[in-house]
C-alpha cells in the first residue's frame, strides 16, 4: 500500500473492518486494502475508493495463484460507496457514473 493519508488511517482504526465480499462466504487470510480507482496516474486516496478485501479475494499472499480476484467487482463496490458529486469530480477520461450504472446491471443482487 502506498502512503495513505493519516486521516484515513485514523478513521479506519475506529471502524469495523470486514471483507467487501464477505457475503460470498469464502473469505480467507488477513484483511487488506484494495485501491480500486486510478486517477491522474495515481491511486485515488479517498475513503470510498479503497475497499477492505481478504487475501483470497485480493489474490495475494498464499492465494496469488488460486484466489478469487475480481477487480471489476471491487470497482463496482467502491463506485457504489461514492456520491454522484465525488464521481463527477473524477469523471474526465472515464464516466464513472455511467460505469457504476453498467456494473450495477451486472452485479446488483448477485454475489
Amino acid at each position: 500500500m502506498n502512503n495513505v493519508p493519516k486521516s484515513l488511517k485514523e478513521k479506519w482504526s475506529n471502524e469495523k473492518q470486514v471483507c467487501c465480499r464477505a457475503d460470498e462466504g469464502n473469505c480467507q487470510g488477513r484483511l487488506t486494502k484494495d485501491h480500486t480507482i486510478t486517477w491522474k496516474g495515481k491511486q485515488l486516496q479517498e475513503d470510498w475508493a479503497i475497499v477492505d478485501v481478504c487475501e483470497y479475494h485480493h489474490g495475494i499472499g498464499k492465494f496469488m495463484f488460486g484466489g478469487d480476484l475480481n477487480r471489476e467487482k471491487h470497482v463496482w463496490i467502491a463506485l457504489n460507496r461514492a456520491t454522484d458529486k465525488e464521481l463527477l469530480n473524477i469523471s474526465k477520461a472515464i464516466d464513472y457514473i455511467e460505469l457504476r450504472e453498467r456494473l450495477n446491471k451486472k452485479y446488483a443482487n448477485k454475489s
